[in-house]
């Protein structure tokens, strides 16, 4: 029996292109994640969130490059090129999302940032599941990158009760 497709849309956030332009482990572990639900069946679409943060080349276009090596048809991965974190992610993903009329909504992250990033993203006006990706192996850079959330999160709320401040008045 063939699988639903539960999502339009999967929003794949981005992660770090190391020096050589290659994807970091975060990066190509989300993607792995997201084409793996693809593959299922289980999102029709793949947006793929990220402009150059570290690099010249944006994340999403490695992350695009990633998607179509592991077989997802070119069709099926539209790209969100510009933005630098999260909140750029949902600011720039909204517009695309609208013109596509997605709305099941599926946000593809690291675990540990799956609070945040469905905070951020329906602060943003999207409804959004959120499906993380875990490494095989836990590492001191993975326990550090829940640690550092703590910060982040709180960072976030500021910064979006800035921006709520900003558009009412």
């Amino acid at each position: 029996m063939p699988v639903k497709v539960e999502f339009d849309c999967a929003i794949v956030l981005g992660a770090k292109v190391l020096t050589d332009g290659t994807p970091s482990a975060a990066l190509a572990r989300r993607v792995a994640h997201a084409t793996e639900l693809a593959r299922r069946g289980q999102v029709r679409h793949l947006l793929m969130s990220g402009g150059p943060v570290n690099h010249p080349t944006p994340e999403a276009h490695v992350m695009r490059d990633l998607a179509v090596a592991a077989g997802i048809a070119a069709e099926r991965v539209l790209v969100e090129d510009r933005s630098r974190d999260t909140i750029g992610n949902a600011r720039c993903c909204v517009p695309i999302i609208a013109a596509h009329g997605w709305q099941r909504l599926l946000v593809v992250t690291d675990r540990f940032h799956l609070p945040r990033a469905r905070l951020i993203f329906r602060h943003h006006g999207l409804s959004v599941t959120g499906s993380g990706a875990s490494p095989e192996r836990i590492s001191a850079e993975w326990l550090l990158s829940h640690a550092r959330e703590v910060p982040a999160m709180l960072k976030t709320l500021v910064r979006l009760t800035v921006e709520d401040r900003e558009q009412h008045s």
